[in-house]
This record gives structure tokens, sequence and C-alpha cells, in this order.
């Protein structure tokens, strides 16, 4: 999974001895091989370095929970040498601007750190101190341009701590330092307490759009992890769909999401032939690009009613009909980033996303009452049958403008959808989450 990526010529190129020479003598962007998941593998390619800044609380937790894993612990004398594997920096007691500086002292160490760099935060908005509460918020900043900084693949995140986070946090600490968030780079995410999810003997996830891409890609991850999938696509779509069914023991249903009878036929299969969903990943999309003053009807009202009439209309029937949903059962929504920052083009498209970001802040409060969970992904630009018939230029710039200089793939999505659908990941919840090699565009 650490090679040049699928139907990126530029990137394999430059990671050649010709490539590399030209690359460094013209200032071109050299993409840095990316760690990707692989089983069997250590966590960590070194070992990591766990300090706490005036005030920390959770050094021994996530010490504990790295050890668990299978890592070792830099000893943090001070000496210096040697790579790392990860470098985690609680900052959570940081209360005044003078005790920022503090973060200087870790330079050093984030200079010698070749994988993951986390900064724990507290929640921003869980601090009365005004004070406080402005530094707690400027980690933010200070995460975002730390990752447009790193090098070789290392990428630098926030995890924002909220007390009693517990299970939450050393889910997140574990799937942060892993290779199976290769892609998700400058991001911050709360993790709150949560109620870890039941463990049923057969978990069950359902995914919509399963027959290609990002659908298919999670399936699989999905699959490894130990799910029964029930993929779901279009009749059209039905021998891709089988196969990715077949590959993955799991079994398919033809479906047209934006269909009348479509939530009452999925609530009914999964009560009737599997006892509820665990799992459900609102993945179907479709885009109809043009401008916005070019755009019919049709362009406009299919996107809207496959990317988010679809989700509203499906998790309203899951909701309703008795048996549909396992306890604990987690919903994953995939937004975009162009949902987020906008793209030229796509206004319908990128309206569908949005509301998709919505839906989920909507749902979160309701539905954590209910002992569920949701959350959105908005991926950046991933290597997807979608992507590779996009015009030449721009295909080549989405892919650069991002501090990991490439394209993702869709296991990146996937992974990070796999690891939200885990019962100890409950405390992530009405969370957006971007895969997106920290693009240069948008927050």
């Amino acid at each position: 999974m650490a090679g040049p990526l699928a139907g990126d010529p530029y990137g394999a190129l430059v990671r050649t001895g010709p490539g590399k020479f030209l690359a460094a003598r013209t200032g071109l962007p050299r993409p840095p091989r990316l760690r990707r998941y692989e089983d069997g593998q250590d966590l960590l390619t070194g070992p990591a370095l766990v300090t706490g800044l005036t005030g920390a609380t959770h050094v021994d937790a996530v010490r504990d929970t790295l050890r668990a894993a299978g890592a070792s612990l830099d000893a943090g004398t001070g000496a210096g040498t040697g790579d790392l594997g990860a470098l985690v920096v609680d900052a959570s007691g940081l209360r005044t601007v003078d005790q920022l500086a503090e973060l200087l002292a870790t330079a050093p160490d984030f200079k010698r750190t070749r994988g993951r760099v986390l900064v724990l935060s507290t929640v921003p908005a869980d601090v009365e101190d005004p004070e406080a509460r402005a530094v707690q918020q400027g980690l933010e900043g200070f995460v975002r341009s730390l990752g447009k900084e790193a090098r070789g693949g290392t990428t630098v995140n926030l995890l924002r701590v909220a007390a009693g986070a517990g299970t939450s946090l050393r889910s997140a600490v574990g799937f942060f330092c892993s290779a199976r968030s290769a892609y998700v780079d400058g991001q911050p995410i709360v993790v709150g307490p949560g109620r870890p999810g039941s463990v049923r003997e057969r978990r069950v996830a359902v995914v919509t759009g399963a027959a290609q891409g990002i659908g298919a890609a999670t399936a699989e991850v999905l699959a490894r992890s130990g799910h029964h999938v029930v993929c779901v696509d279009i009749a059209a779509s039905g021998q891709k769909l089988a196969a990715v069914a077949n590959r993955v023991g799991g079994s398919t249903l033809h479906l047209d999401v934006t269909a009348e009878t479509a939530p009452g036929t999925l609530a009914a299969h999964l009560a009737d032939r599997f006892d509820g969903a665990d799992v459900v990943v609102h993945n179907a999309g479709i885009t109809r690009d043009r401008s916005f003053v070019n755009l019919d009807e049709a362009a406009w009202g299919s996107v809207l009613a496959v990317n988010l009439g679809a989700p509203i209309r499906l998790t309203g029937a899951l909701l309703d009909h008795p048996g549909a949903l396992a306890p604990g059962a987690r919903f994953v929504c995939l937004s975009s980033m162009n949902g987020l920052a906008g793209a030229k083009g796509q206004t319908n498209y990128a309206t569908s996303k949005a509301g998709l970001v919505g839906l989920v802040q909507a749902l979160a409060g309701p539905l954590s009452a209910r002992g569920f969970a949701v959350n959105a992904v908005a991926p950046g630009f991933i290597e997807t049958p979608m992507t590779a018939a996009m015009p030449p230029v721009p295909r080549e710039l989405g892919r650069r403008t991002s501090s990991l200089q490439q394209g993702g793939l869709p296991v990146d999505v996937a992974e990070t959808i796999a690891w939200l659908a885990q019962p100890d990941a409950a405390g992530i919840d009405g969370q957006v989450l971007r895969v997106c090699g920290q693009n240069l565009l948008g927050a």
C-alpha cells in the first residue's frame, strides 16, 4: 500500500532516480510515500514520545494505549537521537498565552518524527476563562500550520478531549497513530465520553453505492474488521456489486435509494434478515457538474435526491422500523471537501454534501439519546473513477494542492469510516472528519 498511487503517473515519475533529480532541480512537488495499513504491520515505524506540557492530564492514558498496541516508548530524556514513529503532545492544560511558548520545546522532537504527530487539547467551548479558551482554540492554528510543514508523509492532527473520554480517547489515539489514518492530516476532532456500542457475534454493516470506488473499499475494510456487509446499489451495477459482495463474503441488495419504496425495503431487509444493522454508511452519490446558470431541473434534482434526500429518508425509516437497527448502531454519511469549501461547477453537489453535515449535526443529539452515533466523513481528492474522468489540469491540481501533495485512495476513506464504526469510538459523535491530506482549499 505504500507504492506509487494508481493513476498518478507524475507521482510515480518523481519517485524514480531521474524524476527525483528533475523535481529537486526545478522545485516541483515530490509526493511522499504514504504508509498504509497492512496485515501484521507494527503500529509505528519507531518509538513514540509522549510529552505533557503544563497541566497535562492524559499522558499516562496515552502511554498505556500505545504500549497495549505494541508500540515502544521513547524515554524522553532530551537526548533527541533517532527517528520517532509518533510524537504526542498533551497541551490540554495550557491556559495562558505565555504557556503557549512551551510548544517551542517540542520542535526538536517534531523534526525527528517520521510518522504521526498528535496534539491533545481540551474542548475550547468547555473552557469559561476567555484567555484559556483562546489559548486552547489557538492550538488548532498551530496544528494546521504544523501539518503544512511536516515532511515525508508525517501527519499532524488535534484531539480535543472532553471530560470522561476514556475508551474513546484510546480508540482515537490508536487510529490517528496508525497507518490507517495515512490521508487524515491537519484535522481537529472532538473526543467525548460516549457509550461503547454492543459487540454482537455477527456485526452487520450496510453500505450504499457499494459497487465501486469508496463504497467498494468501505465494504472491504468493514469485512476485514469482522462485519457481514450488505452491499447496496442499483440493479444496473449488479455485476460489479456481486463481485464486491463475493470478494468480502457479504450479500447484495439491488436498490434505487431514491425510489419511494426504498426506505421501507431497506429497513425490512435489515430487520428480517439480520436482526438489524450495526453500521449504516450513506455512501451513494452522483455528480452532474455544470455552471449554476446552465443547470436544469433534472441535473439539480437528481443530485439532491441521491446525495441528500435519500440519506434523510433512509435514516428516518431505519429509526422508525422496529428491529432495523442493532443497539449502539453507527451512521456515517459521506460528505465532501467541496461541500465544505465549495467548487466551481458543483453548486448542486456542494449543496447536497453540505446538507449532509447539517443532517449529522441535527441527528447527533436525538440519536445519542437512543444510544446511537452519527458522523460525516468528507473526502478530498480521492483517486476514483469519478476523479479519473476529470480534465487533466484540474485533476493534477487536485492531486497536488494538499500538504501530502497527492490524491488519496478509496481505502483511506474506508479506514476512517471503519474506525468510526467501531464500538469503542462511541465518543466520536456529530463530527465531520476530512480525509483530504490537508487540502489547501477550505478550512
